[in-house]
């Protein structure tokens, strides 16, 4: 006996016919991407030769060649080797550089408080749970430009100048004689190396990229062997049921690599000193980076704090009350059972939280900070007149950073879904 599910499963028989493309139901959808990719297509190439055109009309044509050319001016936050003779090109990767720094330390600081206060909005403790509610409301419903504003006029305002540390009756005084806090920013030892493949003996401790280089590839390798003593203490903890301690394996897995190259390269710190009118040698982190840091990290943590609450109250109560029935401590239930399952809810959103972060460190110019959009779509586009060329630069960065942060966080979003067997 032939049912109905039979014939549906049948293909049908008979040759193709061009009326399939539109009927049949195999190939309706690919027909309709088809014409769709055609239609973008068309378009784009209908706005790309009207623009070529406009330009040959006006005298004008796309080149890049400015990006050769001398800058002419100078960036506050250099975190490599820059003056106001280097390219364009030069300039537009020194704030690149500025843009990702502050965008990695927005999105790691962000993700810190978010999640202690998504935890701590659930608390038992009244006042704890309604101060987290506060901070939410509160930073969440104020533009981050305000707070980035509010946060460097309080630096200015707040912080001592670097003359209150100068004499017996100074006012201020560095921490550990090693950090000094000021309206200019946070000035700290900078590291060097006397063994640098750049080091002289008139050039004294000096660093390199491939100083650096070096060091990140022995963090590489520290992440590799501790991910190897992970998979060995749990391969040998499902043959056995016991998991060997591994602590202290990890812990010189990650050290000793580094540790190794800084001694090869000579590790050297250069502390910073009050002379003349400000403090010289060292790092310098300035109040503008500070400010643009901490505010994007304080107001895209509120939304994150509301996903991790929204992931966790998402989990069954009987998983805590099957903890709780083992006799495992609370706050070893919200590490161990609840956090790493609510992660599978809170990891979606919170994509779209660091990509928030990176497009809003734009707001950077605000308060001085030299990103690339202060660089490249700023002071090079002004004195170059290349609009279209430093536009389309900026769109493709943007665009690149925020499809590798997908990409990355998709992998890790799929490695935590539950795994069907």
């Amino acid at each position: 006996m032939t049912t109905m599910t039979d014939h549906v499963a049948e293909a049908p028989s008979g040759s193709f016919k061009l009326s399939m493309l539109l009927n049949d139901t195999r190939y309706r959808s690919l027909t309709f991407q088809f014409i769709a990719l055609v239609a973008i297509i068309a378009f784009m190439a209908f706005v790309g030769g009207n623009l070529v055109r406009n330009l040959a009309e006006a005298g004008l044509n796309i080149s890049y060649a400015f990006l050769g050319e001398p800058a002419g001016y100078d960036i506050n936050q250099r975190p490599i080797e820059y003056d106001s003779q280097s390219s364009h090109g030069r300039a537009a990767l020194v704030g690149l550089i500025n843009t990702l720094i502050v965008a990695f330390l927005a999105c790691i600081t962000a993700t810190i408080f978010g999640v202690i206060a998504g935890v701590l909005r659930l608390s038992n403790n009244w006042i704890v749970s309604k101060l987290m509610s506060f901070y939410v409301e509160i930073f969440r419903n104020v533009p981050v430009l305000i707070w980035i504003l509010i946060i460097f006029s309080v630096m200015i305002n707040a912080m001592p100048a670097p003359r209150d540390f100068r004499g017996d009756d100074a006012t201020s005084s560095m921490l550990f004689d090693l950090f000094a806090f000021t309206n200019r920013g946070v000035f700290a030892p900078a590291p060097q190396f006397t063994n640098s493949f750049a080091a002289t003996a008139e050039s004294g401790p000096t660093s390199t990229g491939l100083d650096w280089l070096l060091v990140v590839g022995a963090l590489v390798l520290s992440f590799f062997v501790a991910r190897a003593i992970g998979s060995w203490a749990t391969a040998k903890q499902e043959a056995t049921g016991d998991r060997p301690t591994t602590w202290y394996l990890t812990l010189a897995a990650w050290l000793l690599p580094v540790v190794l190259v800084c001694m090869f390269l000579g590790l050297t710190w250069n502390v910073p000193a009050l002379k003349g009118f400000n403090f010289q040698g060292g790092m310098q982190v300035r109040g503008s980076l500070i400010a643009l840091w901490f505010a994007l990290a304080i107001y895209t943590g509120a939304f994150i704090a509301e996903n991790v609450r929204a992931g966790i109250l998402a989990i069954s109560k009987g998983q805590t009350e099957a903890a709780a029935a083992l006799g495992i401590r609370p706050g070893r239930i919200m590490s161990l059972v609840i956090l790493p399952q609510a992660l599978r809810v809170i990891i979606p959103p919170l994509i779209s939280q660091y990509l928030n972060i990176t497009k809003n460190s734009s707001l950077a110019i605000a308060v001085g900070y030299m990103d690339v959009t202060g660089t490249l779509g700023g002071i090079t586009l002004l004195q170059t007149g290349r609009a279209i060329e430093t536009i389309l630069l900026l769109m493709l960065f943007y665009l690149t950073i925020s499809l590798l942060i997908s990409f990355f966080m998709n992998i890790f979003n799929n490695r935590m879904k539950l795994k069907e067997r």
